[in-house]
């Protein structure tokens, strides 16, 4: 009795050690970023991220404004969330609940082969593919574009959705479906109106999970979106991503500049950002597991 005892304390205390070191860690991340964008705040001030021109190297006067890079991030995850949302979630249905078992094993591997792909190979099949397919379609002067971006944003973002609701899905208790059989519901009624509903919380954990990759996604946008420092919300002009800034600028920066730090005030406020999101969804799972 004594040595269980002993053994649950080492476990319990080996689990709060993990979890500590993840708080420990991204809290490392957050001193680190604000260590090195903290000489900003002084010279030339925070101020400057508000503006609407993001000039950092510039003869007449250096401009820091990050809306043009922010709106860009938010337009093309907005863009790719719309388009993968309801492939990846009708991918999964099929999948586990319409297909056959060949179909499941047929498409299950190619799934996760695509989920596999480096993103810079997309980025080149984007660069190649979809930008001039985009550019004939739409009659623009050029393919890249947010569009572009967000069409293979949502290629990389559909393989974690369907994997992942297609388990949520899955594991919905078969009485619930047996019930609603039994009831008279046609098989499709009980998809949608039963197993799809009791799936929910996994659903949503898998599209946030690939509006994570979307919005922290840097080779592919950097590649197909045009690189356009510019505030639009029209998905047929290029823009530019906060991800493909840090990327493009940060090997080329002068260490310890205004240039430099504004760079990491970039990533600051992508993971807040990205915390918000997370909020978010935990909001909405907690509201939908109360009801």
């Amino acid at each position: 009795m004594k040595k269980l005892r002993i053994k649950e304390s080492a476990v319990r205390i080996l689990i709060a050690g993990s979890a500590s070191i993840s708080i420990i860690i991204v809290m490392l991340i957050f001193v680190f970023l604000g260590k090195e964008g903290f000489p900003f705040i002084k010279d030339p001030g925070l101020f400057q991220l508000l503006g609407s021109k993001w000039a950092p190297v510039s003869f007449i006067k250096e401009s820091y404004g990050i809306y043009p890079l922010l709106t860009g991030s938010l337009l093309i995850t907005f863009l790719a969330t719309l388009i993968s949302l309801p492939i990846g979630v009708c991918g999964a249905v099929y999948i586990s609940e319409i297909g056959s078992g060949f179909e499941r094993e047929l498409f299950k591997p190619f799934i996760e082969i695509l989920a596999g792909i480096p993103s810079v190979v997309l980025g080149f099949f984007g660069l190649m593919v979809i930008g001039p397919v985009t550019k004939s379609v739409f009659h623009l002067s050029s393919g890249l574009t947010a569009l572009t971006g967000a069409l293979l944003l949502a290629l990389m973002a559909i393989p974690t959705i369907i994997s992942i609701s297609e388990d949520a899905i899955r594991g919905v208790p078969r009485s619930f479906k047996e019930a609603s059989l039994a009831l008279g519901a046609s098989k499709l009624q009980t998809t949608w109106k039963v197993t799809v509903p009791a799936a929910l919380s996994g659903i949503i954990a898998a599209v946030m999970l690939g509006m994570g990759r979307v919005i922290g996604e840097t080779m592919a946008v950097l590649m197909v979106t045009g690189n356009a420092a510019i505030i639009t919300m029209s998905p047929f002009e290029s823009v530019r991503t906060m991800t493909a800034t840090i990327a493009a600028e940060m090997g080329e920066v002068p260490f310890g500049s205004a240039h430099y730090s504004a760079l990491f005030w970039i990533g600051i406020i992508l993971l807040i950002v990205t915390f918000g999101l997370n909020m978010v969804a935990m909001r909405v799972l907690k509201k939908y597991r109360m009801n």
